[in-house]
């Protein structure tokens, strides 16, 4: 609640159907109703610009208030005797962009950008977007990550042609990581070693079926698995003293540690060189309205910035028992609060990251 009010929130996913009840965004949804608000799915297909100028969304709303876990919930959301309703985004409080761009580049390329537009269409009225529209149009890109301060990147090459991207590799010793520009949870991944250099150009042309390919430095630490810090505001997100990081790891011989590509987690404390990281890209996210971020680590570098879908809420909470999700509710409860003393003197970007 805010001012005894409740708060109208809308989630936009890719799709309503295909959403799984351990994606971050269901916690986040469900904790939202059990703090007394209201909450609206919508897909990226599902915005209309209607002709009084009004941004709506045919959004997916739960049947009731409290449920016992997120697949409960879901399966509301998902079921047919919960409502569909045609509502105005215009209207909402929050809106928060959920959806993985990764996922629509085969069938739906269009789709993530015309969620986007809308997304900044509806910026311009009442609800608070996060991340900021405007510069997650950018932001989803994997160049982005160029656009941080180089001593916080792995040395990386960026081509589509395939004899720089062998050369990158051979100036290394027979060493790199090639993966999609387009991309996330660990798909079309290849660690290169002198060992695995008959295939190399196989390992190219599979990344280069999807557009440039990115090629990186080895760096022996991610034998180890890699470091996910989550990031609201700026900063390490925090409860009670406790960092919102896990370890991700693979003792399965695969080099990828993506939950998705079958990794296996543990809870982390950041230590000083991720935490030193975690500093030096504040600004620039902080300048961005990239409000909700993981950070992904090996070592005393910077493998990606997740700015689309953040995720490991669930996993950290059943962790540690922490409220994770709720403190992000709280967050931007608090955010709203100071909404109504400044009116729209504060633009999205700043509103976002107060």
């Amino acid at each position: 609640m805010t001012d005894g009010h409740p708060l109208r929130f809308g989630f936009v996913v890719n799709d309503v159907d295909t959403e799984q009840d351990n994606y971050t965004t269901i916690r986040l949804a469900r904790r939202a109703l059990s703090r007394g608000h209201e909450i609206a799915l919508i897909g990226l297909a599902d915005f209309t610009y209607d002709a009084d100028g009004t941004v709506r969304a045919c959004a997916h709303m739960p049947c009731g208030q409290d449920y016992a876990d997120d697949a409960a919930l879901l399966a509301d959301l998902q079921s047919d005797e919960c409502p569909t309703e045609r509502i105005s985004v215009d209207d909402l409080d929050v809106l928060m962009l959920r959806s993985d761009p990764a996922d629509e580049m085969v069938e739906r390329p269009w789709a993530p950008g015309s969620g986007l537009l809308f997304a900044q269409l509806s910026a311009l009225k009442r609800a608070l977007v996060v991340n900021d529209p405007t510069h997650l149009t950018d932001a989803s890109n994997k160049t982005y990550f160029q656009h941080f301060p180089e001593e916080v990147r792995p040395v990386t090459c960026i081509s589509c042609d395939i004899d720089e991207i062998k050369a990158f590799i051979e100036a290394r010793d027979g060493y790199g990581v090639i993966k999609p520009l387009q991309g996330s949870g660990g798909q079309s991944v290849f660690v290169v070693t002198p060992e695995s250099a008959g295939n190399l150009n196989q390992m190219i042309d599979a990344v280069l079926r999807d557009g440039y390919a990115i090629a990186q430095e080895y760096l022996p630490k991610a034998k180890d698995g890699d470091l996910r810090l989550l990031m609201l505001n700026g900063r390490p997100l925090e409860v009670d003293g406790t960092y919102a990081c896990i370890r991700r790891y693979n003792d399965s011989g695969d080099a990828r540690s993506n939950i998705s590509a079958g990794g296996k987690y543990e809870m982390a404390k950041p230590d000083a060189d991720a935490l030193r990281l975690a500093e030096l890209v504040a600004p620039k996210l902080i300048r961005d309205g990239m409000y909700f971020v993981g950070l992904d680590i090996v070592g005393d570098k910077l493998m990606e910035v997740n700015v689309d879908t953040p995720g490991g809420i669930n996993m950290l909470e059943e962790l540690t028992g922490l409220d994770f999700s709720g403190r992000i509710l709280e967050d931007l409860e608090r955010k709203l609060r100071l909404r109504k003393h400044y009116g729209r003197t504060l633009s999205n970007v700043e509103l976002a990251m107060l």
